[in-house]
């Protein structure tokens, strides 16, 4: 999890999770575990909304105008095309010892395409930037051939939560039994080696603002709106006086459309403006790559679960630490206290997350790095220091 805020830039991936852990690492005659230095503050991400530009820089906090007109703060970013992008695929020169890939899942770790250009069709052009062999070298190789005494791993996010990300659409989730095999083919010639490592589990859906900041039932109406809304839709969703669930796009409505309920989600990806302006989730339905309904939401969460028995199971067979995220995403939900300072997950004001309401902030990722560390030091009776970044940052207000 070494992006934030939508991109990888210089000071975020130097404070990132690996980074932090490799230099307590150090401190206890460790080796440098350094990731592939974006060059620049500016960043250089993937856009979760490829329609609007394939590429974005990492988002700031700034003031925009809405559709009203009216004036607030609000993460910003720039798009720009490959073209614009082509500086950032540079092979990155000496060894590369971090080998986390953005947007990268197990199955990709034996993927020699990875390695390829973005104009032969890969998707993803981080791996390229320090595959030893591009098109042919894997991370899964570039990992063995380093010879590694101990491993990181934090697998199974993408696999759910690409699926998640989209609403649905586009996209499956991979089978608990394949991933299983797959964590196996990357565990077993680790061990098989002799290396010793640590393993997180995977947070659910409500830890993250990017699913549980837009409520449900946002729609909240006077009686002058719910009377004028029920002549628009001819009385059709019986708008009430008060809170009422957004009009969704849903394959499990045989009209393909219904009211929110209360355990389904809504992507802070929405086009806010058109819910504004053009009454999207009123009079038009938020389509469904905005929405997890209840049965995408359902395959989320069976899929953590059985994602999360398999990570722990495999722990325990390899003999690797295990790290319990889910249940500290958790703990910062309901809040937390770090060095004298208050965190939780609300989006901006929480202190934990970045401006992509998914992935944590500089200081969270000092607060994630210290779960590691706890983790590792009770299984192997290790005396690592606390990770402590007085250089880590959370959000910055203009």
């Amino acid at each position: 999890m070494e992006l934030n805020s939508f991109a990888l830039y210089d000071k975020g991936q130097k404070n990132s999770i690996p980074s932090l852990l490799s230099a307590r690492f150090q401190l206890v005659r460790g080796s440098e575990c350094l990731p592939p230095i974006i060059p620049d503050e500016k960043g250089f991400g993937l856009n979760s909304k490829p329609w609007e530009g394939k590429f974005v820089t990492k988002s700031h906090l700034g003031y925009k105008k809405d559709c009203t007109g009216k004036e607030s703060l609000s993460p910003l970013k720039v798009f720009f095309n490959e073209d614009a992008a082509s500086a950032y695929f540079n092979q990155v020169p000496g060894t590369v010892r971090n080998l986390a890939v953005p947007f990268a899942s197990i199955k990709d770790y034996f993927n020699p395409a990875l390695g390829n250009s973005t104009s032969m069709g890969n998707p993803n052009p981080y791996y390229r930037r320090f595959a030893t062999k591009r098109g042919s070298s894997t991370i899964m190789s570039d990992a063995l051939n380093l010879d590694p005494s101990f491993a990181i791993i934090w697998v199974g996010m993408e696999e759910i939560y690409e699926y998640a990300k989209a609403g649905g659409v586009g996209k499956t989730i991979m089978p608990s039994a394949e991933f299983s095999l797959y964590l196996d083919s990357v565990l077993k010639p680790l061990s098989n080696r002799g290396a010793k490592g640590v393993i997180a589990n995977i947070p659910e859906l409500r830890s993250f603002p990017f699913y549980s900041l837009i409520p449900w039932n946002g729609l909240d109406l006077d009686k002058i709106k719910a009377d004028t809304l029920n002549v628009l839709t001819a009385g059709f969703f019986n708008f009430k006086v008060g809170k009422n669930g957004f009009v969704i796009e849903t394959k499990t409505d045989p009209l393909g459309f219904r009211k929110a309920y209360e355990w389904e989600r809504i992507l802070l990806s929405v086009p806010l403006d058109s819910m504004k302006c053009d009454k999207m989730g009123a009079i038009s339905f938020i389509p469904d790559r905005y929405v997890l309904d209840e049965a995408e939401k359902h395959a989320v969460d069976l899929a953590i679960v059985a994602y999360n028995n398999i990570i722990q199971s495999k722990a325990i067979k390899y003999g690797f630490a295990f790290v319990d995220m889910k249940s500290f995403f958790l703990k910062v939900n309901g809040g937390i206290k770090w060095n004298g300072a208050d965190f939780n997950s609300s989006f901006v004001s929480g202190g934990f997350f970045s401006l992509d309401g998914y992935h944590p902030n500089q200081k969270g990722y000092e607060l994630l790095a210290n779960e590691f560390v706890s983790a590792i030091n009770l299984k192997y009776n290790s005396v690592i220091p606390t990770v402590t970044c007085p250089d880590c940052t959370g959000i910055l207000f203009p």
